[in-house]
């Protein structure tokens, strides 16, 4: 191909399949959505992005990626450059929007105790600046600093999920503070579980006008918890068309979850949809670098003088979450203020011994159980089970133990993940959802063996 008649934008939407193959759909889906074709500099492809975020990720991770993959479709090295550009589209409804940005905050004025957000009170210490980030949040981290800067932009809407006390909490109600802080947009915060009680008051008091104009009169509505919507018909009805209401009119929504939308169950398939729309972030338990960064951080900020060998006990054996962290740190602090004797790592051992055993019990619940079982049954090892062997026999073993986790326990793929080694949710779902395809057919094989394992795990349970 002669240089003057390339095509690079031809040539970067025939590279798409490969690219999406080499960094997976969920990356793909995630970072190369909002990604684009801008312009061309002779052999030099120039890609823009709207956000700061996905421009710093794809500039980091895959800038290789897309030149190899540009390259091959256009039968010659190619160069890339990334711009951060917003599209004229984007660029006329920012310029429609400072009108509204002006409108008097009405939800949320501001008290010395906290922030007044009708039931529900924004807690003044959830800001970015007291979240402590690591691997395993940095990403939803970034994504929600990006949002409380430009609330209703790219990732709206967005969902946040993970297991309890990860901190989804804290980067909801971050948004809600910086955003309050730093402008005049209104913002409303709430629980599910409360959105529910308000709908079911307005309902009896006649006030669903009322309950209506609350919610769709803000600039940024914040729900924590939507699983509590699980059953709850008519509220997610009424939510569905609020959320369609501010959606439709370039207004942010961000929701948490404690798991994927796709394992709620009784939710209506609309809001569902609702809820995949956007982006969907999950944070996973912290790294034992991240647990003692968090107690490092927690003690400065209440200027507590902790040994780092005592730290460092705690981060190690403490696995679960932020809130055990935290727990644990206060009883070590109590225990300091009231006995005024210094904490050594004799006492935090003596001190912490029913909190640390609460979380290594956590490795000998049913999921250990079950993987035990499975890797009797196949022959084979608990670690290989854990490990990452791709042999078939332990792949299928794997898949079923997973399986059996998900159906037999209340664990959500992100904590089943955790137990498999520290797998990805997604991978979790793949073996669930194989298995099901395999138990579709009739006298199939894998059902025979989910059955001998159902009499194996229930004979065990009742010893």
């Amino acid at each position: 191909m002669a240089d003057d008649t390339l095509d690079l934008q031809e040539c970067w939407n025939d590279a798409a399949p490969a690219i999406k193959a080499a960094v997976g759909d969920q990356d793909y889906s995630t970072w190369f959505s909002r990604l684009f074709f801008d312009s061309q500099d002779g052999n030099t492809l120039v890609l823009r992005t709207g956000t700061r975020l996905v421009l710093d990720s794809a500039q980091k991770n895959f800038s290789d990626i897309i030149i190899s993959k540009v390259s091959e479709a256009a039968g010659m090295k190619i160069g890339l450059k990334m711009i951060l550009k917003k599209s004229e589209a984007k660029q006329r409804q920012e310029e429609q929007k400072p009108a509204a940005q002006e409108a008097p905050s009405q939800v949320l004025p501001q008290k010395k105790e906290g922030r007044s957000r009708g039931i529900e009170m924004l807690n003044p210490s959830y800001t970015f600046e007291s979240f402590v980030p690591g691997e395993n949040s940095v990403f939803a981290y970034n994504a929600c600093k990006a949002i409380s800067e430009n609330p209703g932009g790219n990732y709206n809407p967005c969902l946040i999920y993970g297991g309890v006390g990860l901190g989804k909490t804290h980067l909801l109600q971050a948004i809600g503070n910086h955003i309050i802080q730093n402008t005049k947009l209104r913002v409303q915060y709430i629980t599910s579980e409360n959105f529910v009680n308000e709908f079911i008051n307005s309902v009896n008091s006649r006030t669903m006008q009322q309950f209506k104009n609350k919610y769709r009169r803000v600039h940024v509505l914040l729900i924590d918890d939507i699983q509590f919507l699980e059953n709850k018909k008519e509220t997610q009805a009424e939510l569905f068309n609020t959320f369609n209401d501010l959606y439709d009119t370039g207004r942010q929504i961000v929701f948490t979850c404690d798991r994927p939308v796709s394992e709620l169950k009784d939710i209506s398939d609309r809001l569902r949809n609702r809820f995949e729309r956007g982006l969907s972030i999950d944070i996973q338990p912290p790294e034992y670098e991240t647990r003692l960064a968090i107690l490092r951080h927690k003690c400065a900020e209440k200027n507590i003088v902790i040994s780092d060998d005592i730290l460092g006990y705690v981060a190690q054996n403490v696995q679960t979450n932020v809130r055990d962290l935290e727990a644990c740190l206060i009883k070590l602090v109590a225990y300091g203020d009231l006995i005024n004797k210094e904490i050594t790592m004799e006492v935090a051992k003596e001190l912490l011994k029913n909190s640390i055993k609460i979380n290594i019990d956590r490795s000998t619940t049913s999921v250990s159980h079950i993987i035990k079982c499975v890797a009797e049954y196949y022959g084979i090892s608990p670690y290989d089970i854990k490990g990452k062997s791709k042999k078939k026999s332990i792949a299928t073993a794997r898949q079923i133990a997973m399986y059996l986790a998900r159906m037999q326990t209340d664990y959500s793929t992100t904590e089943i993940g955790l137990e498999f080694g520290g797998r990805d949710h997604t991978t979790i779902m793949y073996a669930i959802e194989k298995i099901k395809s395999q138990l579709l057919v009739s006298n199939s094989e894998t059902q025979a063996i989910i059955n001998q394992l159902m009499t194996i795990l229930k004979a065990g349970n009742k010893q």
